[in-house]
Parts: structure tokens; C-alpha cells; sequence
């Protein structure tokens, strides 16, 4: 459930679900992807003691 409502709610996630269905995966496979992105974020805010930056990796424009 909650990478349902990710995919709802968090942009980050929307973006990301959005370029897996237009690739061409099954929805139920971009739930199993988004669900995978949610966990490593999790453990990565965790593992750091830093609160989540959503600009931390992103490219410059």
C-alpha cells in the first residue's frame, strides 16, 4: 500500500512510475519498483542520520 500512495502523492515517485509505464512495464511490476525505491530511500535516511534531500543526487540542469 504505501507505494500506491506514493504514487499518488510523492512526486518523486510519480515521475518515476509514470517513465516505467510509458516503457512499456505492467503496473503491477512498477508497484514492485516503487516499493524498491521507497525501501532504499528509507535505509539510506536511516543508515545516514540525515533528513531526506530530494536534490541530493540530481544532475544540474
Amino acid at each position: 500500500m504505501p507505494a500506491i500512495v506514493a504514487r499518488r502523492y510523492n512526486p518523486f515517485i510519480q515521475v518515476f512510475c509514470d517513465r516505467l509505464l510509458d516503457n512499456g512495464k505492467s503496473k503491477m511490476s512498477m508497484i514492485g519498483a516503487a516499493m524498491h525505491k521507497l525501501l532504499r530511500q528509507v535505509f539510506g535516511v536511516l543508515k545516514s542520520q540525515l533528513p531526506f534531500d530530494p536534490n541530493f543526487l540530481s544532475l544540474p540542469s
